[in-house]
């Protein structure tokens, strides 16, 4: 089926149609894609008859949503404040020496990009880490070589 046509699908089970279908019109354009390069971006808003800034915009505001390429794997350590709380900043550290990346680049090799994300909806779990969006809870600086190992991601 077509990205056009997905759309349209979409579209049709919200009241207002197109606004309010934007966000998982954007998922379903990242999910072809990979991440949303500007040509997704526009065609998302042609199916919507939106403008392409409007699109830019919703997809911009929100951190699920990738506007550059992402590797084949995505690590996201959550940094808000219950994760802050229980040591998150430790945890990117952590990852950011077992992959050497800093938050928000990918490995040279394109497997791994590493994000830190404002929340992961966690909070009695901090620190939360999505690992190509599968939780894992609890995680300290000790747990990141093992979650890396398990990519076969080692720097």
């Amino acid at each position: 089926m077509s990205l056009y046509k997905s759309i349209q699908d979409v579209r049709g089970r919200f009241p207002d149609g197109s606004h309010s279908a934007t966000i998982p019109a954007l998922r379903l354009a990242q999910e072809q894609y990979g991440w949303l390069p500007p040509e997704a971006i526009r065609e998302v808003a042609a199916a919507l008859e939106l403008t392409p800034a409007y699109c830019h915009a919703v997809a911009s505001f929100y951190d699920m949503f990738h506007l550059e390429p992402v590797g084949t794997h995505l690590i996201e350590v959550c940094t808000n404040l219950s994760c802050a709380l229980c040591g998150a900043q430790k945890v990117v550290e952590a990852f950011e020496e077992e992959l050497g990346v800093s938050a928000g680049e990918t490995t040279g090799d394109g497997k791994v990009t590493l994000r830190a994300v404002e929340c992961l909806g966690g909070c009695g779990y901090a620190t939360v880490v999505a690992v190509n969006h599968r939780y894992c809870q609890h995680v300290g600086p000790g747990d990141v070589p093992a979650i890396v190992e398990e990519l076969g991601a080692g720097a």
